[in-house]
């Protein structure tokens, strides 16, 4: 790497949870998913405009490892299993579009509430609220075990893009196929030490703010307001309306949704611990593990947050059938909810090759 340009691509990593030490690796030899197989399946697809749909069905409850975990469910039962995965602050109506579309063409679609959101509680008061990387993955195994589901194909954004990076490259054996918006979102503490230039840092701003009791009782007090004003400067051409936003914002009324947010910002940080007992699994993280199976990485034509133009620096890490597509017509950071088609045809795309 061009030394001169280390302080902006830590910046970007940030965002991106991309840790600077994974950049060493060395870069594997990379089979394209072919446009023909990806038009083709696309085609098995119905249409759906952004904003078609309002609501999912009734949701469910499970016990899985250390939450009861609720989650929208669609599509036939012994369908070929997918799980998406919303990020912060977002929650399962990102894909409120995609979640039928996929439905629709015979796949059984699970969106869960990360742990602090919506319905997913805790199921011990006693249970420390952690954040770090390692558990939210670990969380979506779980649930995977507590529903029978041994292999699914995996998409996310932000922080669930984040976890299905995890479980692409820790479990293979769990993972079929994997979409993740902006690439390669693996990071760990020791890649998070490094100074910015100022006008770096100041976009991460809520970061800091998080580091504070001040921030801790601003969040608390002014949760809603702060994730509207992140949405509009994540996704800046996002005409999002105010019903949308609503139907989001409930689900961060749960009761452990701010400790989980200000542990896991901490954490990157290191003003927080995490739990020893989750200490080798973060250790296999920060060595920036390649992903094998096969991969779709999404960007947004106007992501508001740092990120890459294009795959080019993180493209190294995905050594199995891989292409990149970027989404045009003013989609910013929200993708699968900004543009839910582009995104449900990734899902298949991969669960089909």
């Amino acid at each position: 790497m061009n030394t001169t340009k280390t302080s902006q691509d830590v910046d970007l990593h940030r965002r991106r949870f991309f840790g600077t030490a994974a950049l060493t690796i060395a870069a594997a030899q990379f089979g394209m998913i072919s446009s023909a197989t990806a038009e083709t399946k696309s085609a098995q697809l119905g249409t759906v405009k952004p904003g078609t749909n309002t609501s999912f069905g009734p949701l469910k409850q499970i016990d899985a490892g250390l939450l009861n975990v609720g989650y929208a469910e669609a599509g036939p039962a012994d369908g070929p299993a997918v799980i998406l995965l919303h990020g912060w602050p977002y929650d399962i109506y990102s894909f409120v579009d995609v979640a039928p579309l996929l439905a629709s063409a015979g796949y059984r679609v699970i969106v869960p509430y990360v742990r602090g959101y919506g319905t997913t509680r805790f199921l011990s008061s006693e249970t420390f609220r952690n954040g770090e990387p390692a558990v939210v993955a670990l969380d979506v195994i779980a649930l995977m075990d507590a529903l029978k589901i041994q292999k699914a194909t995996i998409g996310g954004f932000d922080w669930g893009g984040r976890s299905a990076d995890i479980i692409a490259a820790l479990w293979p054996e769990r993972c079929k196929g994997l979409v993740s918006v902006s690439g390669y979102l693996v990071t760990s503490q020791e890649a998070q030490k490094s100074p910015l230039p100022p006008k770096a840092e100041l976009q991460w701003w809520y970061q800091y703010y998080f580091a504070t009791e001040r921030g801790v009782l601003g969040y608390d007090k002014y949760r809603k307001d702060f994730a509207k004003l992140i949405w509009q400067t994540a996704s800046p051409k996002w005409n999002f309306d105010d019903a949308t936003f609503d139907r989001t914002a409930a689900s961060f009324d749960n009761p452990d949704h701010v400790a989980i947010v200000i542990h896991d910002y901490r954490w990157r940080l290191g003003l927080a611990k995490g739990e020893s007992k989750y200490d080798d699994l973060e250790r296999r993280i920060a060595q920036s593990p390649v992903i094998t199976v096969p991969t779709i990485s999404l960007e947004g034509d106007a992501n508001g947050a740092p990120h890459y133009p294009d795959d080019t620096a993180y493209r190294k890490f995905f050594s199995g059938k891989y292409s990149f597509r970027l989404i045009k017509g003013g989609i910013g950071h929200n993708l699968p909810q900004e543009a839910p088609q582009a995104f449900a045809e990734a899902i298949i795309d991969v669960a089909e090759v």
